[in-house]
């Protein structure tokens, strides 16, 4: 074969010679892209520029500050969230975990532990129960809806017992200091929340295990036949989701300064709320930590907006539900296929030639046709 003789076969030559036309336009990835990649953005924008438009302290210093506080915890639990739901799975005790995660805190500090060790033991019990949500859904084949919402009872009772009936105060100021203490006048709570955004990007984009949780999501049973191990890596999403929750109890122990079982009630369905608004689909395969995080911002500059104008906590509970239902039919209802449908629709201009995009008898070859073609002789 001669040195630079195009080798490619005719179907790609006939794609890069379209790929050089400089008319063709491919529409349909356009807006696959936009769809998929900016709608989130988009979204965010809209709603800080109403929140601007309706309340004049929208964007004071102080209250984007408190949308960062109050949003870091409710991210964190998203991302958690985020890595049961790609599997095609759910985890409804993640508010549980998070209130036991703040009682056993506060509980730890008052009987003399340091910051370290409270930390460490409340992050691995996190991480343990998070373990047992997932060995109840992979070995023992209970619904993740199912095994989720018995521990959440579970927890909610075992917080309750160790709380002893009274909040737990929080005194600690070296634990109080590290966790929401300022950096260089930025709180350590958005530092934490931001470092465990970007570290789980990464881990989802750039990693075997991140890319094999999209594989099980998109269709289990294929990624077992592949090789992938399954079970494995469904215990350690379902432990991670389980850590998160004890992160955000951390955090928000430190920012109430008390530990309580009461907290946290209804912080399952804000991160599900979340990840979905975030392009999350319930059936799994799609989403990314990033736009779950987006997602729990949206919906947290929704409520501070609501908030600002003194709207009452009961119409914010429906416009929180109204916003879900549409997030919920935009990523897993039935628009999905119409936005296909209509996409499939789109013209797609192609070269001159047949409607199959191969080059026609009376069109004039482009300069990748000719090699190829030469392959073709005996």
């Amino acid at each position: 074969m001669a040195l630079g003789q195009d080798t490619r076969t005719p179907k790609s030559a006939r794609r890069a010679a379209n790929d050089g036309d400089t008319m063709s336009v491919d529409w349909r990835g356009f807006a696959r892209r936009l769809g998929a990649r900016s709608y989130i953005l988009l979204l965010l924008i809209l709603v800080m520029v109403i929140g601007g438009m309706l309340s004049p302290f929208f964007f004071t210093g102080r209250n984007i500050q408190n949308i960062l506080v109050t949003g870091s915890t409710v991210s964190v639990l998203a991302i958690g969230q985020f890595a049961v739901i790609v599997t095609a799975g759910i985890d409804l005790s993640v508010g549980a975990i998070l209130a036991l995660g703040t009682v056993v805190t506060a509980l730890l500090l008052e009987h003399g532990q340091s910051t370290l060790v409270t930390i460490v033991v409340c992050l691995a019990l996190s991480a343990i129960v998070g373990l047992l949500n997932g060995a109840l859904v992979v070995y023992a084949r209970i619904t993740p809806f199912i095994a989720t919402l018995g521990t959440m009872t579970l927890l909610t009772g075992v917080a309750y017992i160790v709380q002893s009936g009274t909040q737990i105060n929080i005194t600690d100021q070296g634990f109080l200091n590290a966790i929401a203490g300022d950096t260089f006048g930025v709180s350590n709570l958005i530092l934490i929340f931001l470092v465990v955004t970007i570290v789980s990007a990464l881990v989802a984009q750039f990693t075997p295990y991140g890319r094999q949780l999209y594989a099980i999501g998109g269709n289990a049973e294929a990624a077992r036949l592949s090789g992938i191990a399954v079970k494995r890596d469904l215990l350690l999403a379902y432990a991670f989701s389980g850590l998160m929750a004890g992160l955000a109890g951390v955090m928000l122990a430190a920012e109430l300064q008390q530990g309580s079982s009461l907290v946290g009630q209804g912080d399952e369905l804000t991160a599900i709320a979340a990840a979905v608004v975030g392009g999350a689909s319930l059936f799994g395969g799609t989403g990314s930590p990033l736009t779950s995080v987006a997602g729990g911002f949206v919906i947290g500059i929704i409520t501070n907006i609501m908030n600002l104008l003194g709207i009452a906590s009961q119409p914010q509970l429906i416009t929180q539900g109204l916003v879900i239902l549409i997030a919920l039919y935009l990523t897993s209802g039935d628009c999905p296929r119409l936005v296909a449908a209509i996409g499939a629709r789109i013209p797609h201009r192609r070269s001159a030639g047949g409607p199959d995009g191969a080059p026609s008898d009376d069109a004039p070859k482009s300069a990748a046709t000719g090699p190829v073609e030469r392959l073709r002789e005996p």
